[in-house]
């Protein structure tokens, strides 16, 4: 498999939202600095594949609980994300 550097350095997120339609479930990432956020990937992901995906985050953060122990929720923003200023 292939990986451009770009997509190769990652990106930051502390923030998802989720949208569907019937053919598809979408992903936005984004990195929040109140007031504002910056989207930082958007994935498009068909419903057939989603059980699979999350069985995979399920078993990774089964396996991290075990090596570093409980995680504590993050909270919700508490602040409106609103657009930036210019």
């Amino acid at each position: 498999m292939e990986i451009s550097d770009g997509i190769l350095l990652g990106r930051y997120a502390d923030y998802i939202r989720s949208s569907h339609t019937a053919q598809e479930l979408v992903l936005e990432f984004a990195n929040i600095v109140p007031p504002t956020g910056s989207v930082v990937a958007k994935i498009f992901i068909s419903p057939g594949h989603v059980g699979r995906i999350v069985k995979a985050l399920r078993a990774n953060l089964d396996k991290h609980v075990k090596k570093y122990g409980p995680i504590k929720e993050a909270e919700e923003p508490q602040k409106e994300i609103g657009p930036r200023d210019e």
